[in-house]
């Protein structure tokens, strides 16, 4: 199956997960998994702190910089990092930049 960002209405989630802003995203769900094929946090935005209970998480940076926060950290994240949130962790996403941050995320359920 293959997923274009053009085939996926784009959504504007405002203070998603509790965060600051919103989150732009075209996200495709089948009902188990959810992909957000090209995401966008605007300078200031974020994605606020939550818990993967059932599921982990794979994001992608494409474009930007920003932070992520995981548990009690906060490390500096730039295009072409992979990070990782494994099923129980919690993080969340800060584009504490001047520039959008573009990613693609893949949220499998375990």
């Amino acid at each position: 199956m293959i997923i274009r960002p053009e085939d996926i209405k784009t959504s504007r989630l405002e203070n998603f997960k509790g965060g600051e802003k919103h989150l732009e995203a075209g996200m495709f769900f089948d009902g188990t998994n959810r992909i957000l094929t090209r995401a966008r946090l605007i300078p200031g935005a974020s994605i606020g702190m939550h818990t993967h209970e059932d599921s982990c998480e794979v994001i992608f940076i494409l474009e930007g910089k920003g932070s992520i926060l995981e548990e009690d950290a906060e490390k500096a994240v730039q295009a072409g990092d992979c990070l990782y949130c494994p099923k129980g962790g919690s993080h969340s996403l800060v584009n504490d930049s001047d520039s959008d941050l573009i990613f693609c995320a893949v949220v499998p359920q375990q």
